[in-house]
């Protein structure tokens, strides 16, 4: 099948659509390079477009009607927002969920520690990196740190140019002939992934000094700049991620470059194709989640229940709940798993079926079934819902391609989408391919990204 370039299927209209989508994604990767800034960006955006509180809804008695907008925000980490449609939701749902955290190295809880003159922080790194790739690049500090009285200081170090950065030093080629023997996984191992933080001594008192002098100054900086004591580093969570802003990639800007655009590419993209809707047949809903980075795990994850809590809560204001129409709703339901795809790359063709791989410009990707080495772990969608749902973007000129992880026996990959099939509704695997993917630098094609917010808006007012 040959590959349509959604380039070449654009007028200036078009174009126009595609740069101010642009231009808001960028601000959101810039905002949101942790879960919990993700949530509290979006829910800001969502309360300006009139969505309510589901929860003080519940608490206040209030009757959900059709065009009804509403958000639940589960721990600050995880996000549901629907409009309520015109059917009753036993029919179904319309689903589209992304997840919003990325690969990244988090603070330890006893983090602070100084060895040969230096301070350092201690790290324990978070999804599948390359970790190589971390060392010698200028990091930022994002998250929150918690106080006893429940306090909580928000944590923001190394965007502004005038902050100060981090990072984990690397060994000079002059010296590294045994480092450079290694294999690629143990070239830098997780232990040494350690931000150096400072390397200036707490002044001595009477000729004398701490015992671990820059140590203490460092824990005089964070309280006096910062607020945060050490006892509150224990309960902190803090994420070291790249530092600096997203950049038009590319001499002809067809691309952006970004850190956390796996998964944050398809949370934006389906957040703003559920703002297009207003009263549908159906209930639409967006799902923006944690942990899938580490298999959908804990409270916040995709394997919680918190998705299927908030849809009865939402059945139960619109005088539709019970058991049973709850398990007929999930059942019914249709789903696009938001995930990114790896793209094409040549300079690594070897990895690839070409003729079964995503190239970078030609639209949306379909992954028909994800996991690895036998389709172990993976959703493989009906025949029927994937023509159906192809059937729906070629009604919208939606660019559309399909694609697998790589060469079989070569690796794979996984998505929340088989979490949702347990339920039995219809689920696949949609979203943009990524170059990069995993690195601190991450590289999608603009065109992709307008085709996958076209794609999901297509779904919303149509599926």
């Amino acid at each position: 099948m040959e590959r349509k370039n959604a380039w070449n299927t654009y007028e200036e209209s078009d174009l126009a659509g595609l740069n101010q989508l642009i231009d808001g994604y960028k601000g959101f990767l810039n905002r949101g390079k942790t879960e919990r800034e993700c949530v509290s960006t979006v829910l800001e955006q969502a309360r300006a477009a009139g969505f309510q509180d589901l929860e003080q809804a519940v608490a206040e008695g209030k009757t959900l009607k059709p065009g009804d907008k509403v958000y639940y925000a589960h721990m600050g980490k995880s996000l549901f927002l629907a409009v309520v449609g015109q059917e009753p939701m036993e029919m179904g749902l319309k689903i589209v969920g992304a997840h919003i955290d990325s690969p990244r190295l988090d603070l330890k809880q006893n983090p602070l520690y100084e060895d040969g003159g230096m301070a350092y922080l201690d790290t324990h790194y978070y999804g599948g990196i390359k970790k190589y790739q971390w060392v010698a690049l200028p990091l930022a500090l994002h998250g929150v740190a918690v106080k006893r009285d429940g306090t909580v200081i928000q944590v923001v170090i190394g965007e502004r140019e005038t902050d100060p950065v981090l990072g984990i030093t690397d060994l000079l080629p002059h010296i590294a002939q045994s480092q450079m023997e290694k294999k690629a996984s143990l070239v830098i191992e997780g232990e040494d992934l350690n931000l150096m933080v400072g390397s200036r001594p707490a002044p001595e008192t009477d000729g004398e000094g701490p015992k671990d002098p820059v140590r203490t100054a460092i824990l005089k900086v964070l309280e006096e700049e910062y607020g945060i004591a050490e006892e509150d580093l224990m309960t902190a969570e803090l994420e070291a991620v790249p530092a600096g802003q997203a950049r038009d990639y590319g001499l002809d800007r067809s691309m952006v470059m970004a850190y956390g655009q796996d998964d944050r590419v398809c949370a934006y993209t389906s957040w703003q194709a559920l703002n297009t809707v207003e009263t549908p047949d159906r209930t639409c809903v967006c799902l923006l989640v944690d942990k899938e980075e580490i298999g959908s795990v804990g409270a916040t994850g995709m394997q919680s229940r918190f998705f299927e809590n908030a849809v009865a809560e939402l059945m139960d204001r619109a005088g539709q709940y019970s058991e049973l129409a709850l398990r007929r709703c999930l059942s019914h339901s249709r789903f696009l798993s938001a995930d990114v795809s790896s793209a094409f790359d040549p300079v690594f063709a070897g990895e690839y079926d070409k003729n079964n791989a995503a190239s970078v410009g030609c639209g949306i990707t379909f992954n028909k079934y994800s996991g690895s080495r036998g389709k172990s772990g993976a959703n493989d969608a009906n025949a029927e819902y994937l023509a159906a749902v192809m059937g729906i973007f070629d009604s919208r000129n939606v660019v559309y391609q399909t694609a697998e992880y790589g060469k079989v026996d070569h690796g794979g990959g996984g998505t929340i989408s088989y979490i949702l099939a347990r339920y039995g509704m219809e689920s696949v695997d949609c979203g943009v391919p990524v170059l990069s993917m995993h690195a601190p630098w991450e590289v999608t094609s603009k065109a992709d990204i307008y085709e996958a917010f076209k794609a999901y808006a297509a779904f919303y007012n149509l599926a």
